[in-house]
């Protein structure tokens, strides 16, 4: 037990560290770091949503740094193959087939505008980030451990683009909000991109350790008043279900589905720990509540034509 309170508190200060690192090219934006590095440490992917020009992928770029993980990025445009994702097989000079990787063989993966691509090639990702593996020609093939997935989208511009289907979306942790900056920050990021400076961002920690912090959070007893406030929380997002309140019934299509608890509780495991206490409480869940259930909760019409948006509603069910 003393090793694992141990790993707990490197955990902690490992956090904290990473932070220093990322904050020194990253300006601003403290909870959307915290959110994707939590994810992370809880095995599980994200979807960015932001205008263009929010620094995305230097984020990200900047966290594999930081966590000494090899990175690629992936564009996504109509004409994109799963092919181009996952890899092919080629005839090599002795004419027998060889398989070569395609991008997703890489520790983080940057999605960039996942909307773009149609479904068959969005589908791709999907084995790669449920089963960490991909299956080419019969053939299965392991991807490198850690691995994770980041995936962005224009709020804006929605011409040309295919949604991601209900599914998939499941498929993310949290769907993270990258608003614009402060006053004073973007100020701050004008001066530090147009002068010059470069900023080394040490490695903080290796993939083993990253695995070691993975399954430290999963050892996380959680008291059992905890997971039921989760599932409450859940299933009060479903109308029809007789824990629905009246905001429920009035606002919301579809509900969110037993994915959203795991995740609720797994990532409110990861918030404690990143707190320095070893077990959650509800604030853990409700401090990761509207990223986790955000882009599992369909509104109805009327929500749209009174303006409520997801996170007032999330709001007001906890």
């Amino acid at each position: 037990m003393n090793n694992e309170v141990e790993v707990a508190d490197a955990l902690h200060e490992s956090f904290k560290k990473l932070k220093t690192e990322i904050h020194k090219v990253i300006v601003g934006q403290d909870e959307v770091v915290n959110l994707v590095l939590m994810s992370i440490f809880c095995k599980g992917h994200s979807l960015l949503v932001g205008v263009p020009g929010l620094a995305k992928t230097l984020l990200i770029n900047t966290v594999s740094q930081a966590l000494n993980l090899d990175f690629k990025r992936i564009q996504f445009t109509p004409d994109l193959m799963p092919s181009d994702i996952v890899g092919s097989e080629t005839l090599d000079s002795n004419r027998e087939f060889k398989f070569i990787n395609g991008p997703i063989f890489a520790n983080i993966i940057l999605a960039d505008e996942i909307n773009r691509t149609p479904p068959k090639t969005q589908s791709a990702l999907l084995e790669a980030m449920q089963e960490h593996s991909v299956t080419v020609g019969g053939k299965h093939y392991k991807l490198p451990q850690p691995f994770f997935v980041l995936a962005t989208q224009n709020p804006i511009e929605q011409e040309g683009t295919y949604p991601l289907p209900e599914a998939q979306l499941d498929r993310f942790m949290f769907n993270i909000k990258l608003d614009y900056p402060s006053f004073s920050e973007e100020v701050n990021i004008v001066k530090s991109t147009t002068s010059g400076l470069k900023f080394d961002v040490n490695h903080i920690l290796n993939a083993s350790q990253i695995q070691m912090f993975q399954d430290i959070v999963r050892k996380v007893p959680v008291a059992d008043n905890v997971i039921e406030y989760a599932v409450k929380l859940v299933h009060k997002t479903r109308p029809g279900s007789e824990l629905a309140v009246k905001q429920t019934t009035e606002y919301l299509e579809w509900g969110a589905g037993p994915r959203a608890a795991q995740y609720l509780i797994l990532g409110a495991k990861c918030n404690a720990l990143l707190n320095q206490k070893y077990s959650p409480d509800i604030a853990d869940v409700q401090a990761i509540a509207k990223p986790v259930l955000r882009h599992r909760i369909v509104r109805n019409f009327r929500a749209e034509a009174d303006g409520v948006s997801e996170d007032e509603i999330i709001q007001g069910l906890m």
